[in-house]
């Protein structure tokens, strides 16, 4: 039989060492999963040789080695070492304890090796929510960036013109334009939601420019309405800093987002767009700015919301934070 025998490390008078003790306790297998770390410091004292060597590892006082031992000893109603004044050694319980605990070790080997790996590589699955039309016209090409950056990530994109629950529908991160109510979320204010006033250079061609917010009354408009609220009334805040408002009619009425923009492009008439969202268009020709003397005296706050920062996961941490970067250098 395998008897390792180490040098001992603690200092007995050899007339008070304890003799065999029965069993303090009877065993309960039940309750085996709380001596996992018992049974960690009881390898490793008998791997190192001595309570003081397993403790300077541990970074413990002695004592409490010396008393983790103990309390597995009495929780196996066994001796696992015999303490002498010069020498600490397995006894046959101690002995075939280590034997049987040996895919303990291997489990921590293993559990380390993916902890490195998901340290060094991000993986895991990520839900992003937010409207179809700052989808369709921002997020999408982040979306392509992302991948790009990301590979081992999986996104689940969730598009849709509605308040989404984020707990219900699994959403990681999600982008919200307006005032938040108060809720337990956690949210990140990346910027301010800014409107403008464009065209296309076909509508333009065949109606004319408007020189000023009073002639809009000469136009076609097409304006966002929904149950909940109707966007006719446009508002200008003026070079002089007076506010004036104006309501137009509207030529086509649409509660999808995207159409308005669509038909924007497609020469129907004039449109009051994020301004974010028409910054591409701009930048190609394909939509005008008009009223340039002229600002829209609201803006709305864009905020990145998730349930909270310990739900996040690693990939989930990093796209927000990427996400977060972007949003605030666009909206500046």
């Amino acid at each position: 039989m395998y008897e390792p025998v180490f040098t001992a490390d603690v200092s007995y008078d050899t007339n008070s060492i304890e003799p065999a003790q029965p069993p303090k306790s009877p065993i309960k297998p039940h309750l085996l999963h709380q001596q996992l770390p018992l049974i960690y410091v009881f390898r490793l004292v008998a791997e190192l040789g001595s309570f003081q060597a397993a403790a300077h590892r541990l970074a413990l006082p002695r004592s409490s080695v010396s008393k983790k031992i103990a309390a597995l000893e009495d929780f196996c109603a066994e001796r696992l070492f015999a303490r002498h004044t010069r020498a600490l050694k397995l006894t046959d319980a101690g002995v075939a304890l280590l034997s049987a605990t040996d895919g303990l070790s291997q489990l921590l080997a293993q559990t380390e090796n993916w902890l490195v790996g998901q340290q060094r590589s991000l993986s895991g699955r990520v839900k992003l929510s937010c409207s179809t039309l700052l989808a369709a016209e921002y997020l999408m090409p982040r979306v392509i960036e992302l991948r790009r950056l990301y590979p081992q990530i999986s996104l689940e994109l969730d598009f849709r013109d509605e308040l989404v629950d984020l707990l219900d529908e699994g959403v990681d991160i999600a982008i919200r334009v307006g005032k938040l109510p108060d809720s337990s979320l956690v949210a990140k204010r990346v910027g301010l939601k800014r409107f403008g006033w464009y065209a296309s250079p076909g509508y333009l061609k065949q109606r004319g420019v408007p020189a000023a917010p009073e002639s809009l009354s000469e136009h076609d408009c097409i304006v966002y309405r929904n149950r909940h609220l109707c966007m006719d009334l446009w508002r200008f805040s003026g070079p002089d800093g007076r506010i004036s408002e104006h309501r137009v009619s509207a030529a086509i009425l649409s509660s999808d987002s995207r159409s308005l923009l669509e038909l924007a492009l497609a020469d129907q008439g004039i449109i009051m767009a994020d301004r974010l969202l028409a910054r591409r268009y701009l930048a190609t020709g394909q939509l005008v700015s008009l009223f340039d003397d002229w600002q829209h005296p609201e803006t709305q706050p864009v905020h990145l919301v998730c349930l909270g920062r310990n739900s996040r996961s690693r990939a989930a941490e990093t796209l927000w934070e990427r996400l977060a970067e972007w949003l605030q250098a666009d909206l500046a």
